[in-house]
C-alpha cells in the first residue's frame, strides 16, 4: 500500500501547484474574467490625480476626463459604477513588468513598444494637441485665433514638436529655449507672452509652476502627437475587451463628447480658429 499512497500525495501535490499557478497568472485575480477580484474592476490613477483628467484628485466622481472615460470603458465592458474599486498607483511601477493589483491603470500613458514589452496597452483613446500657456494678467490670454496669437511674443522648449507647430499653425518663429522651466522662468518675468507645449504639460504647467497661469487656448487636432492607451497587467484576458469598449466609445461619439467636455468646455480651452 505504500507505493500508491505516495502517489495520492504526488498528485495531489500537482493539483495544488498547478492551481496556485493559474492564480497567479498574468492578467491578474484568480476569476474566469481575469479581474484581481471576481465581480469588480479595479483601476488606478496616480497619487494625486490632476485636473482635467481627474477633478479634485477623486476618480470615484467620475468627473474629468480619465475618470469619465473609466466609467464608461466599464459601462461597455459590463461593468455597472458600484462594480468599479478605484485604487492609486505611481506612474513607474504602473508600467513596470511584474504583478498588479488592478486590472486597468490611466494616467496619461504615452503608448510605446518598450512599455508594451511589460504591459498591455490599449489602442489610443487620446490623441495629444498643442496648447497655449500664458497668465491671467498677460494680453494673450485673450487671444483665442491664429490671428491675434500670432502677433504675440511665443516660447517654446528646444527638441519639442512645438516648434514647428508654431511655425506651421501661427506662420511666426518662436523663441526657444533649453527646457520648458527656462520658458516657464520667460513668462513669469515678461519676456515672452505665451507657452506652446503638450497640452498635458500646458496643464500641468499652469497648474502648479505659473502664479495665475491659465491654458488659454489648444491648436487644432492634427493626429501627429502622443498617443494616450491604458495600461493592463501583461497578457490580461482584459485587454481586447477594453479595445472593443474603447472602438464603440469611438464609433457612437462617445469618446470625442468627453474629450470636448473636459478637455475643452470645462477647462474653457477654445480651439485656436
Amino acid at each position: 500500500m505504500t507505493r500508491p499512497l505516495r502517489l495520492t500525495i504526488a498528485l495531489a501535490t500537482a493539483l495544488v501547484a498547478a492551481t496556485a499557478l493559474a492564480g497567479c497568472s498574468s492578467g491578474g485575480g484568480d476569476s474566469a474574467a481575469g479581474t484581481v477580484t471576481d465581480g469588480k474592476l479595479t483601476i488606478a490613477t496616480g497619487q494625486p490625480a490632476y485636473s482635467p483628467w481627474v477633478e479634485d484628485d477623486e476618480p470615484q466622481s467620475g468627473k474629468g476626463f480619465e475618470a469619465a472615460l473609466a466609467y464608461a470603458v466599464a459601462k461597455e465592458m459590463g461593468y455597472s459604477k458600484g462594480d468599479v474599486v478605484w485604487k492609486r498607483s505611481t506612474f513607474d511601477s504602473a508600467i513596470a513588468p511584474g504583478a498588479k493589483d488592478w486590472d486597468l491603470n490611466l494616467q496619461q500613458f504615452s503608448i510605446n513598444a518598450k512599455r508594451k514589452k511589460a504591459v498591455d496597452m490599449s489602442s489610443a483613446y487620446y490623441t495629444t494637441t498643442q496648447a497655449v500657456v500664458t497668465k491671467k494678467s498677460s494680453a494673450a490670454a485673450g487671444d483665442t485665433t491664429v490671428a491675434a496669437l500670432k502677433k504675440d511674443t511665443i516660447g517654446v522648449a528646444a527638441g519639442s514638436t512645438s516648434i514647428q507647430s508654431v511655425k506651421d499653425v501661427l506662420g511666426v518663429t518662436p523663441q526657444v529655449f533649453n527646457s520648458n522651466d527656462d520658458a516657464v522662468l520667460a513668462l513669469q518675468s515678461g519676456q515672452i507672452d505665451a507657452i506652446v507645449t503638450d497640452l498635458p504639460t500646458a496643464f500641468f504647467i499652469s497648474a502648479s509652476q505659473v502664479k495665475g497661469g491659465t491654458v488659454s487656448a489648444q491648436f487644432p487636432a492634427d493626429g501627429t502627437g502622443d498617443q494616450f492607451g491604458i495600461v493592463l497587467p501583461k497578457d490580461s484576458k482584459l485587454t481586447p475587451k477594453v479595445d472593443k469598449a474603447l472602438k464603440s466609445l469611438e464609433d457612437d461619439g462617445a469618446l470625442r463628447d468627453l474629450q470636448t467636455k473636459w478637455l475643452s468646455s470645462e477647462t474653457n480651452t477654445p480651439v485656436l480658429k
